[in-house]
């Protein structure tokens, strides 16, 4: 399967590539969001704190090096790596919503408010959009390292994640370039 560049597709297949990454998209926010509002999340501890943001590093590395993979040998790298950031971001997010809600169900006190589900993605967010609107903040130590780690693995998300999955594009679609003068 040698990769190619969207801009040798037709418009008309182009539309239907696109389409379909979209939809996988889609389909992984749903399943994802789906995942975490069904699974009742357990008591925490600060051990179990640290426990989940280790789990949490760990996953998403592991995510990202499988989705890494997915784009060296995709059809078209460029939208598998679009495809891949439309994966590891709600996943990041979901597994540190899951972190502060189950930090907010070991003590009320964790956090300015209880955390729900979609309280606890809502704080997840505006700690990662850096918007921090501050109706919801942490009230603990404890609380505080996690959504400290939360904001330093964002800030890797954005800058180093985008640059793995761009490189990958990158490289596989230069491949092809080799693969091709090496054919005539």
């Amino acid at each position: 399967m040698t990769p190619r560049r969207l801009g040798e597709l037709t418009p008309r297949e182009r539309r239907r590539e696109v389409a379909r990454s979209i939809a996988h998209v889609i389909v992984a926010w749903v399943v994802l969001l789906g995942v975490f509002y069904a699974i009742p999340t357990g008591v925490s501890s600060n051990a179990g704190d640290l426990a989940r943001v280790i789990i949490a590093v760990v996953l998403l590395g592991a995510v990202l090096a499988w989705q890494t993979y997915r784009i060296m040998r995709a059809d078209f790298p460029e939208l598998r790596a679009g495809v891949a950031l439309g994966v590891v971001v709600p996943l990041f997010f979901v597994l540190f919503a899951t972190t502060y809600l189950s930090m907010s169900d070991a003590s009320g006190t964790t956090f300015t408010q209880g955390l729900d589900q979609t309280r606890a993605l809502y704080f997840t967010i505006t700690i990662f959009s850096t918007v921090g609107f501050g109706d919801i903040t942490p009230a603990t130590d404890p609380a505080r390292l996690v959504v400290s780690a939360q904001m330093i693995l964002g800030l890797l998300l954005i800058g180093g994640v985008v640059k793995v999955l761009s490189g990958a594009a990158k490289q596989a679609i230069a491949r092809t370039g080799t693969t091709r003068s090496d054919d005539a």
